[in-house]
Formats: C-alpha cells, sequence, structure tokens
C-alpha cells in the first residue's frame, strides 16, 4: 500500500496503483509536481541508457522520489487523455531496471514497474523510490551532471546543492550506525554467552515508516508470511528460529511487537529464540546457535555451532525482513549479523562431510566473530533476493573456516 502523487491528485489514501486511479488523476486534470511526471510514449529500447530515461530516474531521485507515468498526454504539464504506450515485454522492463543501475551513478535500485489498462489505453507507471544515495549523477560523454526536479521541470542541480546532499548522504550513514548498534546492544543483552553462542541479526530500514503502527494482526500476518519464505529458502530439515517463537500472539513492546520464545520445555529450550516487529520496519531476531541437539540425543558444547543453523537463522531474518518491507513500505535495509559467545573457548563452526556426519576438519577456531554488515532491498525480485540470503549466509559461515552453504541452493541467477 503506497500513497503516491495519483493518490494525493485524486484525494484518497494509500493503496495500490490502479487503471481506475490513473483515469481519476488524468480526469481531474493532475498537474506534474516534483513527485509526477506525464510522458506520453515510451522511450525507445534499443539505447535507452542514451535516452532522457536515466536521467528522468535521477532527477525524480534526487527529488524525494516518485512516479514517471507513460500513456498520458499532457498540455502546460497538466494531463488532458490517456493514450495507448503499448504491451511492456518482460525484456522491456529488465531493460529498465537496468538502466536505472549502469546509466546512473550511484545507481538506482527498488525501480518499480506497474502495467496499468487494457489494449487501447495501456500504460506503464515507473516508481521511483526515495533515495539516500544522492545525489544521482549522469554521464553524457564526458560531462556529467546531477539532475533534480524543480516543479514539473527538471533542472541541473547547483554546486551547493550538491555538496548539501552528500553531507546528507554522509549524516545518514552514522545515524543508520548508531541504530544498528543500539539494535544490536539492545538485541544481545541478557543473553548466556558464558554457556552458549547466540546469533543476533538486526535489520534498520533506511527510510524508515512512519505514520500508523503496525497492528497486531499486522505483525502477525508478517510473522506468518516469513515461514514459507525461510523454509522456501533454506529447507524444512534444519532447526529454524522462527518456529520457535509465538507468532499467533506477539506481544507489545516499546513500539514494536515481539514473538516471544515458545521452546521452553527441557526437551526444546537448546533451540529458544526471540524475534521483534518494530513499528518503523525494524527487524530483530536472536538465537541460540551453540549447544544445540545432536543426531543421537546429546547436545554440543555450547561454543559449537552447526553450519546449517546458521544458515536457517540468516533465512529465517531475512524472510522477516522481506515480509516486514512489504507490510510497512520499506525497501533498503541495513542488516547486521553477529554472533556473541564469551566461553572460554574458541567458537567453531562446525559442518557435515559427504556421509552426512559432522566434521570439523576445515574450521577456524574463533575467539571474535565479525558482526557481517550488508545492505538489501526487500522488494528486490525473488530470485535476486534468494541469492542474497545466499550470499549473506554464505559469509555468515566462511568465517569459521567454511567454503560452502549445504542449504540455501538458490536457483540460477536472472539473465
Amino acid at each position: 500500500m503506497k500513497f503516491t502523487a495519483l493518490h494525493r491528485i485524486v484525494g484518497i489514501g494509500p493503496g495500490p496503483l490502479t487503471d481506475e486511479l490513473l483515469d481519476a488523476a488524468v480526469a481531474v486534470g493532475g498537474v506534474e509536481t516534483s513527485d509526477l511526471d506525464w510522458k506520453s510514449e515510451l522511450p525507445p529500447m534499443n539505447g535507452l541508457p542514451q535516452t532522457d530515461f536515466p536521467k528522468d530516474v535521477a532527477a525524480m531521485a534526487n527529488s524525494g522520489g516518485g512516479l514517471i507515468v507513460f500513456g498520458v498526454r499532457e498540455v502546460q504539464s497538466a494531463a488532458t487523455a490517456r493514450v495507448d504506450v503499448g504491451e511492456l515485454a518482460e525484456v522491456y522492463e529488465r531493460a529498465l531496471r537496468s538502466a536505472a543501475i549502469t546509466a546512473i551513478s550511484p545507481p538506482v535500485f527498488g525501480l518499480g514497474v506497474h502495467r496499468l489498462g487494457e489494449e487501447g489505453s495501456r500504460a506503464v507507471v515507473v516508481h521511483v523510490p526515495a533515495s539516500i544515495d544522492g545525489p544521482h549523477f549522469i554521464y553524457r560523454g564526458e560531462y556529467f551532471g546531477a539532475p533534480v526536479r524543480n516543479g514539473a521541470d527538471t533542472v541541473w542541480m547547483k554546486e551547493r546543492q550538491i555538496a548539501a546532499m552528500y553531507r546528507a548522504r554522509f549524516d545518514e550513514r552514522s545515524h543508520s550506525t548508531e541504530v544498528l548498534n543500539a539494535l544490536f546492544e539492545e538485541a544481545s543483552s541478557g543473553r548466556n554467552t558464558n554457556e552458549r553462542a547466540w546469533l543476533v541479526a538486526v535489520a534498520h530500514p533506511r527510510i524508515p515508516r512512519l505514520g500508523d503502527r503496525l497492528t497486531r494482526e499486522g505483525a502477525r500476518a508478517v510473522l506468518s508470511a516469513a515461514v514459507p519464505l525461510a523454509l522456501g529458502y533454506a529447507g524444512r530439515e534444519g532447526i529454524h528460529p522462527i518456529e520457535s517463537v509465538d507468532r499467533a500472539n506477539p506481544r507489545p513492546g516499546l513500539r514494536r511487537w515481539v514473538a516471544a520464545n515458545s521452546a521452553t520445555n527441557d526437551r526444546s529450550k537448546w533451540k529458544e529464540a526471540w524475534v521483534a516487529i518494530h513499528h518503523d520496519g525494524s527487524v530483530t531476531l536472536t538465537a541460540a546457535v551453540g549447544g544445540h541437539r545432536r543426531n543421537g540425543g546429546e547436545n554440543f558444547e555450547g561454543w559449537q555451532v552447526m553450519s546449517t543453523a546458521l544458515e536457517c537463522a540468516v533465512a529465517d531474518v531475512m524472510a522477516l525482513i522481506r515480509s516486514t518491507g512489504e507490510a510497512t513500505d520499506n525497501q533498503e535495509y541495513e542488516v547486521r549479523i553477529g554472533i556473541n559467545w564469551a566461553g572460554l573457548q574458541p567458537l567453531t563452526i562446525l559442518t557435515r562431510d559427504n556421509s552426512g556426519d559432522v566434521y570439523d576438519g576445515v574450521s577456524t577456531p574463533l575467539h571474535h566473530y565479525s558482526p557481517i554488515e550488508v545492505t538489501v532491498n526487500a522488494a528486490d525480485s525473488p530470485n535476486e533476493y534468494f541469492w542474497c540470503v545466499h550470499d549473506v549466509a554464505e559469509d555468515c559461515v566462511n568465517q569459521g573456516g567454511i567454503s560452502n552453504v549445504l542449504m540455501i541452493l538458490p536457483p540460477a541467477r536472472e539473465t
């Protein structure tokens, strides 16, 4: 659910982008603004990076995001009629997203492309997300510049504007680090790290959700949606922390909902886990990963962590980021994943050999586990996000000397 320039023109609350919404905006003669640009036709696919499309996207990103609507005729910036832009092929859609990445620096990720209307009035709405990586530049030969929207027009940023945007970017980076530090410290507190190793994963949206708080029903829906995603990433055979929390009854916390640990009896307490979904779209997951149950019924030592346990935990938190981002309209997340262990023995990540037996022959004993930090796009395509889950999990196990993941096996990358 988004609130866009089209919703503002029509005078309604957040909702999906629909053909009826576009019709209504055109009917009232909606006027172009800094977050709305009417276009009567799509640019040619051949040579797309050399057209005005990258400039239009960069200008919108530098102005806080907005919509570029192809399929609307305008007179003096006011919409007058719908026109048909033809069928939008999947290869053309990929070309649009590619141009936003390859022809703009820094790239603009998370471009939303929406097909609206039937033959005779087909339109394409490109949603450019708000960006804090500005200023975004485009290059033309030996020259480059940072375009920006000025009402209905696109102009070039002056040196002072560029400098101010760079300061804003650096300030955001510093603030994001502070937020991650606070989330990580809070999620780490109170854990018996002298007895067993704990995985702590936190994620914070780069442009946090503002407005209505997430309801209990909304939090329950986020948790429910994350389960099939996590099982799809890492399979059903491992120990998934998200299956050890009370997903049906999230409890209120400080600007968040908490899914409390449900592994409380003597037979299951070794897989204790906690999850929190914050109202601003932040996510935290804390799970015991040391001392898990062996196949024979005994437990590993608290400093011994199976690589499959890390994979499942990574799959779970990445699934939570995906479902939370969709529910709270957040896209880019800063993510930190670490393992806290305070015992005397060095932390050891174990894997399995070709026979399925536990193997530590390649493990690197760790006296300190350096947290993994990465920026992920929760709105990425399913295939690309799956690969992101894989790469994060691989980083997590590589640190312990393990070369490959065993459970997170995405399909071939998109071409």
